[in-house]
């Protein structure tokens, strides 16, 4: 018998304990904030005023990184909102500003794993009019408020093309963490895509709730809508207590 075969066995390292209950899926449930309104998607309510958004002036650039758009007729603009909103895979909202009550965006939550509780938020897309709003960074808290509030996931999920710098921005500036880089990770009309992987915990929320708050409150913003303190200047704040 050799020493190797005496030896104590080795210690296995194992995960805390969790609650193993599953999370929730999302239902087609309206969530309504101050500025936006986040809808589920319906082509006859919502498809005319996307269509306007997407083909407005300004939105060339918008669909580099997107796996859909650009459209230059409305029939198959159509047909593309149609099958995205019955997808079973994924469940799509509209993004309404309340103030013109027009819908500016879309988005959708998708890779829904109930049992594991992990969601991910993707197929976003703002149109000009809805870039760099209180609304739009108040429809990205009503959806993680929903995730980790209502619907009890533990694991929030964003991913972008490694070449999409503004959306890898908005992902930190938003409260996600970058976790790495997934090479070679699809094709993407007909080119390779290396994927920026950020995901937010259920652990994490409550100060990232705290940062979202104090960002969308009246008090923010100057008489000219100018932001007083930003996100993630807040976010640091909170982190610093």
């Amino acid at each position: 018998m050799t020493e190797h075969d005496t030896a104590p066995p080795a210690v296995q390292r194992v995960g805390e304990p969790v609650d193993a209950s599953p999370a929730q899926r999302p239902q087609r449930t309206p969530l309504r904030g101050i500025y936006v309104e986040v809808m589920p998607l319906t082509s006859q309510a919502h498809g005319d005023d996307l269509y306007a958004a997407a083909t407005a002036p300004g939105t060339g650039t918008s669909w580099t990184y997107l796996s859909f758009g650009p459209w230059t007729e409305r029939s198959s603009f159509d047909t593309w909102l149609r099958a995205f909103e019955a997808a079973d895979d994924r469940l799509a909202y509209a993004l309404v500003d309340k103030r013109t009550g027009k819908a500016l965006g879309l988005c959708s939550y998708a890779r829904i794993d109930p049992a594991n509780r992990v969601i991910e938020i993707g197929s976003i897309w703002y149109s000009p009019a809805l870039q760099r709003t209180r609304a739009a960074t108040e429809a990205m808290y009503l959806l993680a408020r929903h995730v980790f509030e209502d619907l009890g996931y533990r694991r929030y999920e964003w991913k972008c093309n490694s070449f999409n710098e503004p959306s890898r921005r908005t992902a930190q500036r938003l409260g996600f963490t970058y976790e790495g880089l997934f090479r070679q990770h699809m094709i993407s009309r007909g080119r390779n895509r290396d994927t920026a992987w950020f995901s937010m915990l259920d652990g994490e929320w409550p100060s990232r709730k705290r940062a979202f708050e104090r960002w969308l409150a009246a008090d923010n913003f100057d008489a000219d809508g100018r932001q007083r303190r930003s996100l993630s200047a807040l976010r640091a704040e909170d982190a610093a207590r």
